[in-house]
């Protein structure tokens, strides 16, 4: 942006230049004159309090700090040009001048309310004050006071009082707007000009036209002109009749289509085929620059890009744009770990391998695995992102897995494949999918119900789950508005002794709210039933339970509900939980979280809202740049024989 004076206003624009008075502080009474000062010589002896002689050349006589005649003594000691002391300072002339900005900069800026509650001498007090109304003009002129004036005074006092007095000045306004070149544009002209929005009449505000240059910009590229050239607004101010001209070249350079995507050279990690598969826009619609920055936003996201380069070309179709493609390779490599611990569950240690593009492109390879008190598990997973279109993903995995819960046993081999749609803290998803089939052989371990003696089965299971979620929420990992809900329904066919069939239903509900800063209030429930099959049939690994960290704190893992003659549970067909916990910035990144949750696991097909069992207790969260870090700590209202009186959780994450 160019500022030039008109012919008219020269002269008023140099009488506009504030001459800023420094701070005479103590400074009563000149120095005694050069004939009345003796002249020492080097054989004498110099007196510490004799005045200073007069030096050549320098025509400034040296201050006398000392009182002025019948000066009060109060304001002797506030104006002493050495003592330091502490100081208070404020602007007076701006109430409801200029934007809420003009106040917030200069306080972002200002010397004084930097070194506020510090002493500070004259000299000190005097260039902080001219600097403070230095920037106080600046900021004026920047909302188009261009005959602002500030003075600086000193109030005197055992705290000396710093002034900063603004006269604005009348506001100048635009006389003139040019959009010169933009009727090029044809019939997106007018829309072009209101996206500039900057009329006559308008204050000569700086903020205004960087913000009109901004949108001017980017409306010409939504609109189909990939070769655009906008250039710098250039303003003329006529200081005599306290108006500006605006004048801006457009040149749009025509209008175009989406032709095709093309690799420049020296390209690498995917070709052109994958990276129209990430794009949200087809051939032959209408260039859209914000599609393009998306594009971007999407390959960086993909983690296997450092750096991008997406560059607009004339399309090999006349009145298309090709967009030419350049990426660089980011460490195709990842290892990972996570350690968690829940009373009842034990602790967990999970690890993983992944090369995310083994498989180009996109094709993962991760070996994982589980090291736990109560689970191992050995897993191979083919992963393939923006599978046929942006954020779908289509998984393969075949897993080994031993599970020692307190209500079972379990030797697991499972095959799955799933294609879904995932949502990321860069691309939050309002709704997201999955369809997936499972195939899975059990030999698990449990008792009779009846007798309490134990018994081995073998379950061969066939399923086909799938899930649909909405989320509302304002954040993925911490969220503090909005809410959640989804189902899940997996029809499943199991063969033990004969084949039978079942479907296990479940949804979740969660909302949030700030009910005021640094308290966010939320709430959740779950509902789940088994219907088509008797509980003692269904697998007890396939079966509800509740109880644990991300179910009724307070409870060991899984130990809600119903229960052999050896006390230990043994899940059932329908589920009931509900929680509720406030979320408390308490300091820094830390926060505290009481929370009170509740739930049952019931024999009936349909859930039920009796017999609730009730825990209570205290989290602490840290909030790290990657999510909050948790620790829960809670205790059962109502406990069933044996349970624990004290139990601890810690993981990654909100509980939900």
């Amino acid at each position: 942006m160019s500022f030039r004076a008109g012919r008219a206003g020269r002269g008023a624009a140099a009488a506009c230049l504030c001459l800023i008075p420094s701070l005479a502080w103590g400074q009563s009474a000149p120095a005694p004159a050069a004939a009345s000062s003796p002249v020492q010589t080097p054989e004498e002896d110099l007196d510490p309090n004799s005045p200073l002689a007069p030096l050549p050349d320098l025509g400034v006589a040296w201050p006398d700090l000392a009182t002025a005649p019948g000066a009060p003594t109060s304001a002797v000691a506030a104006t002493d040009g050495v003592a330091e002391r502490r100081y208070g300072w404020r602007v007076d002339g701006i109430e409801g001048i200029g934007s809420p900005l003009l106040r917030q900069r200069f306080d972002q800026n200002s010397t004084l309310k930097a070194h506020a509650g510090q002493p500070a001498n004259a000299a000190q007090l005097d260039r902080r004050a001219a600097e403070d109304s230095a920037l106080l003009v600046t900021l004026l002129r920047a909302e188009g006071y261009y005959d602002a004036r500030v003075n600086v005074a000193v109030e005197p006092g055992p705290r000396p009082q710093v002034v900063l007095a603004a006269e604005p000045g009348g506001l100048y306004r635009f006389d003139r707007v040019t959009l010169a070149g933009v009727d090029h544009a044809g019939d997106k002209a007018d829309a072009l000009t209101r996206a500039f929005g900057i009329k006559p009449g308008d204050p000569v505000d700086a903020d205004a036209v960087v913000a009109a240059d901004t949108r001017l910009t980017g409306a010409v590229g939504r609109d189909g002109f990939p070769f655009a050239a906008v250039g710098a607004p250039e303003i003329v101010v006529d200081h005599a009749t306290r108006t500006a001209t605006l004048d801006l070249s457009v040149r749009p350079g025509g209008e175009r289509r989406f032709g095709d995507i093309v690799a420049l050279p020296g390209n690498r990690v995917f070709g052109p085929d994958h990276v129209a598969e990430i794009a949200r826009f087809h051939r032959g619609e209408p260039f859209d620059q914000t599609r393009v920055d998306d594009l971007r936003r999407a390959l960086i996201q993909t983690s296997l890009v450092s750096a991008v380069e997406l560059k607009p070309v004339e399309g090999r179709v006349p009145g298309t744009v090709d967009l030419a493609v350049k990426l660089d390779p980011a460490p195709p490599r990842t290892v990972a770990a996570e350690l968690g611990y829940g009373t009842g569950e034990g602790a967990r240690l999970e690890s993983s391998w992944t090369h995310r593009n083994l498989f180009p492109p996109e094709g993962a390879l991760t070996i994982r695995s589980v090291l736990g008190t109560q689970e191992q598990l050995s897993s191979l997973v083919y992963r393939r992102n923006n599978y046929k279109g942006r954020d779908r993903v289509l998984t393969l995995q075949v897993a080994l897995a031993h599970q020692n819960r307190t209500a079972y046993e379990a030797r697991t081999t499972s095959l799955s494949a799933a294609l879904e749609r995932q949502t990321n803290i860069f691309f939050q998803k309002t709704w997201t999918w999955s369809l997936g089939a499972e195939l899975l052989a059990s030999d698990e371990r449990d008792v009779i119900v009846a007798t309490g003696q134990p018994r081995r089965r073998t379950f061969l299971i066939g399923a086909l789950p799938t899930s649909l979620v909405y989320d509302g929420t304002d954040d993925l990992l911490n969220p503090s508005q909005g809410f959640r809900l989804g189902g899940r329904f997996s029809p499943e066919a199991s063969l033990q002794g004969s084949v039978f069939g079942y479907a296990r239903t479940q949804l979740d509900a969660s909302v949030y709210r700030t009910v005021r800063p640094g308290v966010v209030l939320a709430a959740r429930t779950r509902l789940g039933t088994i219907a088509g099959a008797p509980r003692d049939a269904v697998a007890p690994s396939r079966r509800f339970y509740a109880g644990g960290g991300a179910s009724v704190r307070g409870y060991g893992y899984q130990d809600i509900g119903p229960r052999d003659p050896n006390n230990a549970p043994i899940g059932g067909r329908s589920l009931t939980e509900f929680s509720i916990e406030a979320r408390v910035k308490a300091f820094g990144n830390f926060g505290v979280v009481p929370f009170l949750d509740a739930g049952n696991i019931y024999t009936s097909p349909l859930p039920r809202f009796t017999g609730l069992q009730y825990g209570a207790g205290l989290g602490v969260r840290y909030y790290s740049n990657f999510g909050p870090i948790r620790l829960d700590v809670g205790t059962p209202l109502n406990p069933q024989p044996g349970d624990s009186r004290i139990a601890v959780y810690v993981s990654l994450g909100q509980a939900f």
